[in-house]
């Protein structure tokens, strides 16, 4: 039988899953990233609510209601998905703790191995936490675990023209912008423009984790 952690995860199955990452200590605490847990649901649910606004203009249109898809019972079967994808080596879902709390989502997507060895990066991160170091930190982190042990050689990201403040979390890593998806996805009922952004391993030699340390937005907890 295959050996499971504390979450329930297969390990060793997949390179670099499960995993928890940090910490790092940044303005607003310290940061860390974990597994998803089924028991994260009112803690979810709370933040989401409460962050309608400032979450559900950057997000992709989903059917129906905000309060309906955010509610506590809305969150076992997302849970479940990202699980069945990380047990299947296709994502790597964390939590974003800050101080040992959920405050967000970051989630390597789309995970694709062979010659390609690539993925993809989301994240959201609560509104009282913005501006204190902590999606740079998470980022950085996710970085360094997928240029390392996950042995992947590139990662990408969408971020809206708009969405200045993703934009520099992105360039604290080392993101380069690689030009303009049009019209790329419906978000808040329009479709809507998205930068792209990437980055290889051959860019941070010495790790987004390094770079960010250097640039004094965190420092080793």
């Amino acid at each position: 039988m295959q050996p499971t952690d504390s979450d329930g995860f297969p390990i060793g199955r997949h390179p670099g899953w499960p995993a928890r990452l940090g910490p790092l200590r940044t303005a607003r605490g310290t940061v860390a990233l974990r597994p998803l847990r089924l028991r994260d649901a009112g803690l979810w649910s709370r933040t989401r609510l409460q962050d309608r606004d400032y979450l559900q203009k950057w997000e992709p249109t989903a059917l129906g209601g905000w309060r309906e898809r955010n509610s506590p019972s809305a969150w076992p079967a997302q849970w479940a998905a990202l699980r069945g994808m990380a047990r299947r080596g296709q994502a790597l879902p964390f939590a974003i703790a800050v101080d040992g709390e959920f405050a967000g989502q970051l989630t390597i997507g789309n995970v694709v191995r062979g010659a390609l060895r690539s993925a993809w990066v989301g994240y959201w991160v609560a509104s009282r936490l913005a501006g204190g170091g902590v999606a740079p930190a998470a980022v950085a982190l996710a970085v360094d675990h997928c240029f390392g042990p996950v042995g992947l050689h590139r990662l990408e990201a969408t971020v809206r023209p708009e969405n200045d403040r993703s934009i520099r979390v992105l360039e604290k890593s080392g993101f380069r912008r690689e030009g303009l998806f049009q019209r790329y996805l419906d978000v808040a009922g329009s479709w809507r423009d998205h930068y792209v952004y990437a980055l290889t391993t051959e860019e941070v030699p010495d790790g987004a984790v390094a770079r960010l340390i250097r640039s004094g937005g965190a420092t080793r907890s």
